[in-house]
């Protein structure tokens, strides 16, 4: 059985191949059963989250990944997602590879961003506001990159110190103009991508924020206590989600807005199936604002485990 480490799984996905292994997989499809979702009580700070997320391409792979959120984390230094993904052959079930988890996640879920945004960000879309300091921020950057021409990009974290320093590995990694900012309205002001992958119950982007042509990213809020976008940001936007079953279940920012009036069901425009499959166009204008909401779905890990094993794997 192959076994790949974080770097070895960085290694096999990048981001514009996995982009593409992403938009395959959405206009394919796979089955996709509701995963399992369990909240794990952690003395003396937030909830952790137990996640079981299977997937399978009939006859071909089937694969399932083990994760725990565990937002304490935060204040340990550690990511707050820890996970292991097992890919089988779809027709045997004999065990293929066992991938790091963490990595995996965090590279196919800023590659759903980055999907989304080749269908919802302007052509010419250059300067992208992160707010979040976490695990995902570097690989948002990196995603949007690779579907847009980003040169300019502006981080917001609750820790300033925090923001620089992914300021300055994003200007390494990726060659952007990168800089720390304690303004979030300022920068999403003039931001032409607003991408939020925080744990925030509270709506950190206003709707009065937000300028005619702006693509919102909103990748955090995975539980339906959890809100990075307030009511004004989703009235005036066009919305989509990664899945509809996922997002109205889950996604704070979709079901609270639902609770609240905002936004009816039958509001959200698409998802990444009908985009990928040319059933919505996508943005119709360069004023449209559009708002993406993910919670995240297997197909994307599973697609993600298959183009790293299929890289990896001996010849």
């Amino acid at each position: 059985m192959l076994l790949l480490s974080e770097d070895q799984t960085r290694d096999a996905l990048p981001f514009s191949g996995l982009i593409d292994a992403l938009d395959a997989m959405f206009k394919q499809g796979c089955e996709m059963p509701v995963r399992h979702h369990h909240d794990m009580e952690v003395p003396g700070e937030p909830d952790a989250t137990l996640l079981l997320m299977p997937a399978w391409v009939p006859g071909s792979y089937s694969g399932v990944k083990i994760a725990t959120v565990v937002p304490g984390n935060s204040d340990r230094g550690l990511p707050a997602v820890s996970a292991s993904y097992l890919l089988s052959d779809g027709k045997t079930g004999q065990a293929l590879a066992l991938i790091d988890g963490g990595e995996l996640t965090a590279r196919r879920t800023a590659a759903a961003s980055a999907l989304a945004a080749r269908f919802l960000a302007r052509g010419n879309a250059e300067h992208l506001v992160i707010a979040g300091t976490g695990r995902l921020s570097l690989n948002l950057i990196g995603a949007h990159k690779a579907a847009r021409p980003i040169s300019k990009v502006t981080i917001w974290g609750r820790s300033l110190e925090k923001a620089a320093a992914i300021a300055r590995q994003a200007g390494d990694l990726y060659g952007v103009a990168a800089a720390a900012s304690d303004d979030l309205e300022a920068a999403c002001r003039s931001a032409d991508i607003i991408s939020a992958a925080t744990l925030s119950t509270d709506p950190l982007i206003k709707g009065d924020w937000v300028q005619p042509g702006t693509h919102v990213d909103l990748v955090g809020a995975f539980k339906p206590e959890m809100r990075e976008s307030d009511d004004a940001a989703i009235r005036k936007s066009t919305v989509f989600v990664d899945t509809l079953a996922g997002c109205s279940k889950e996604g704070g920012d979709i079901v609270q807005a639902i609770q609240s009036g905002a936004l009816r069901p039958e509001d959200i425009a698409a998802d990444l199936y009908s985009l990928t499959r040319g059933k919505h166009p996508g943005r119709r204008s360069e004023e449209e604002i559009t708002l993406f909401k993910s919670v995240g779905a297997a197909l994307e890990d599973l697609a993600a485990a298959i183009l790293a094993y299929e890289s990896k794997k001996p010849s």
